[in-house]
């Protein structure tokens, strides 16, 4: 990138001003990452100063029988195959409950598209887990796409449905199903009939019934970097209209490894694909948090990032660091990364501080639940973030 479209770029950023989707790939093209770090990290500063939040969660996976076979989830399993389940609600309640004593103030439900389980079986679980659970503790569940699964298993719209899980207890929608929109990379990764045509029609009618959701994107595999821009636009514009997105969550996709439990590889993706680089990830953090203007928060999920690179990404434009999670079948059945099941509140505190910020604890509507001292600035070796 040129020195002259290098200053536009920072004038725009610094002005305000909404970046376009020429703007986005040629920020993609530029090898500075350095430049492109620091302009986010003004962004992210603008907006959320040196705070990192982080909350106490719990994901779980109540099925992963699945009637989609998409071609980057290691996750799903056949009716009768080897490490397929489905839990009964009392074993989600359960898992829930164990968690108490860590003060959990959020519950993620995501599940397979399971061909047999009735509709009725998803708000009584949340039902239970309202019930068993504190008042502090919000149910954050189902995809856009499970969405979709339920009109065609009860006959019933969106509209009803999402009625129907609010007053079991929902709270809010995780941002799943989203992948990559762009039909050109997306028909040959999903294996499920939720494109952006749906996504975003039950994302709309969710933020129309006053809920607030995540969304997210699928990166680092067959798709280019003017995909990534495509999808990150529609959000925006989609942002425009409702304002109801909290934050956005790039994933990074993870190959499968040979060591699986039943020496299957599920990934139909990884003999093409090399996965996102830490250098890639960090790029799409950055490009993401100067794009998407109209989101007040970006999240790096550690588990799909690892510790290391979560704790940069949050000096290139990330301000979340998810939470506790305590396990998530999703990623770990794919990829063994090395990322632990389970990091406590005092790790994510550690963690944040060690980054050079102040951790924040919040709950699932981004509302404060605890500030805490940030790195010691008396300390010369204390860790400090990035000078904007």
């Amino acid at each position: 990138m040129d020195g002259g479209l290098k200053r536009e770029l920072e004038e725009k950023v610094r002005s305000g001003e909404r970046l376009t989707r020429e703007d986005g790939i040629a920020l993609y093209e530029s090898d500075d990452l350095a430049w492109l770090g620091g302009l986010a990290h003004e962004v992210r500063t603008r907006k959320n100063g040196d705070v990192v939040h982080f909350n106490i969660n719990r994901h779980l996976n109540m099925t992963n029988v699945c009637t989609a076979s998409c071609a980057y989830c290691s996750f799903q399993r056949k009716p009768g195959e080897k490490d397929a389940y489905t839990m009964r609600i009392e074993e989600a309640v359960r898992l829930a409950k164990a968690m108490e004593g860590d003060k959990l103030t959020e519950l993620h439900i995501v599940n397979g598209l399971h061909p047999t389980l009735p509709w009725r079986y998803y708000p009584r679980s949340l039902s239970a887990l309202k019930e068993v659970l504190p008042e502090t503790v919000s149910l954050k569940a189902f995809t856009a796409t499970e969405i979709q699964h339920f009109e065609k298993i009860s006959g019933l719209d969106a509209s009803e449905i999402l009625d129907v899980l609010i007053e079991s207890g929902l709270e809010s929608l995780t941002g799943g199903g989203a992948e990559i929109f762009d039909w050109e990379v997306r028909q040959h990764i999903v294996d499920h009939d939720t494109h952006w045509e749906d996504w975003s029609r039950i994302h709309r009618l969710a933020h129309e019934k006053g809920l607030k959701t995540p969304c997210t994107m699928l990166y680092g595999h067959i798709e280019e970097p003017r995909h990534r821009v495509d999808h990150v636009l529609r959000l925006r514009e989609l942002q425009d209209e409702t304002g109801g997105f909290q934050v956005f969550i790039p994933l990074r996709y993870q190959h499968d490894f040979v060591d699986m439990k039943d020496g299957k590889v599920r990934n139909k993706l990884q003999a093409r694909t090399t996965m996102a680089s830490g250098a890639e990830a960090l790029k799409t953090f950055a490009v993401s948090r100067l794009l998407f203007d109209n989101v007040p928060h970006v999240k790096v999920f550690w588990v799909m990032h690892g510790v290391q690179t979560a704790q940069l990404a949050l000096q290139h434009g990330a301000d979340d660091m998810d939470g506790s999670v305590v396990e998530y079948k999703i990623t770990h059945d794919a990829d063994n990364f090395g990322t632990p099941d389970k990091l406590t509140r005092e790790d994510l505190l550690d963690l944040i501080r060690d980054a050079g910020f102040r951790p924040v604890e919040r709950n699932t509507r981004y509302e404060i639940i605890n500030e805490y001292p940030g790195p010691d600035p008396d300390r010369r070796e204390s860790p400090q973030p990035m000078r904007v």
